[in-house]
């Protein structure tokens, strides 16, 4: 069995719509019928555009939006099947880096109490200078010095507060990262940065990750394998050489062709 095993997974909502005097409903098949595995160490890039159900894929994995039907299964385990508080117990396993790196952190909050905090929901026990050296070696580990671990989020730019999403994603020790668009929000630049980062972690650490974007371009670059989704569906899977290279489903070569290509007038 893979690390982490997707099985014929489907999530529906129903949708109000009609008139007020003749309402109706429709069923909004947002992920329907999803099936993927990923090895332990490997980064799954998930691909598509918007509105085609990766993040609502995201958030069931996640366990923040409940499956209509199908399977989870994480290092064995059937995160389906668990209820509600042993869900919330079973979280500390898999986390998330989100789009806008400001908004996902608490701006009341310093860099030390935000991994401090992410830290002893794993280790209750870790005080004083066992848990200082904890926060420190989480901000060595994504590049960030250890002095400014008392600043607020406000006060760094926008790559250093990705730097701080991931440093807290990593600190319950958890066994999957699942990131959604994390440098879609950054300028070009800062992103090639942040990517190198990811890489250097899944080498150093061993990370599993669903890496999720909308840019073909960038998934190629991070990820092992690509899976392609669209309108719920996946519709192509292979090694990221393969997709990028050599797409097969019309909808990924279309995906191919909208990046963008830099013309040089000689």
């Amino acid at each position: 069995m893979s690390y982490l095993e997707i099985r014929d997974l489907h999530t529906h909502f129903s949708q109000r719509g009609g008139t007020l005097f003749s309402p109706s409903k429709t069923l909004v098949k947002a992920v329907d019928g999803v099936t993927l595995s990923i090895e332990k160490g490997e980064i799954l890039g998930l691909v598509g555009e918007s509105g085609c159900g990766k993040s609502t894929l995201s958030r069931t994995l996640m366990q923040l939006i409940p499956a209509t039907t199908g399977s989870v299964i994480l290092d064995g385990e059937d995160l389906s099947k668990l209820s509600a508080k042993e869900v919330r117990k079973k979280r500390l396993d898999f986390q998330m880096v989100f789009q806008d790196p400001y908004a996902s952190l608490n701006p009341r909050m310093t860099v030390f109490s935000t991994l401090a905090e992410a830290v002893r929901q794993r280790r209750p026990e870790l005080r004083g200078e066992a848990l200082s050296n904890r926060v420190e070696t989480l901000m060595a580990t994504v590049g960030l010095d250890a002095k400014v671990m008392r600043k607020y989020p406000h006060e760094f730019s926008g790559g250093q507060r990705q730097r701080i999403a991931i440093a807290r994603a990593l600190a319950p020790e958890p066994k999957l990262i699942i990131a959604d668009e994390p440098v879609s929000a950054l300028d070009v630049s800062i992103q090639s940065q942040i990517l190198n980062l990811i890489k250097k972690l899944q080498k150093d650490l061993d990370l599993t990750m669903i890496f999720i974007s909308h840019d073909l371009g960038v998934v190629h670059y991070i990820a092992d394998r690509i899976a392609v989704m669209y309108r719920g569906k996946i519709v192509e899977t292979g090694s990221a050489d393969a997709v990028f290279h050599h797409p097969k489903a019309d909808y990924t070569q279309r995906l191919l062709a909208s990046i963008p290509k830099l013309v040089v007038n000689s």
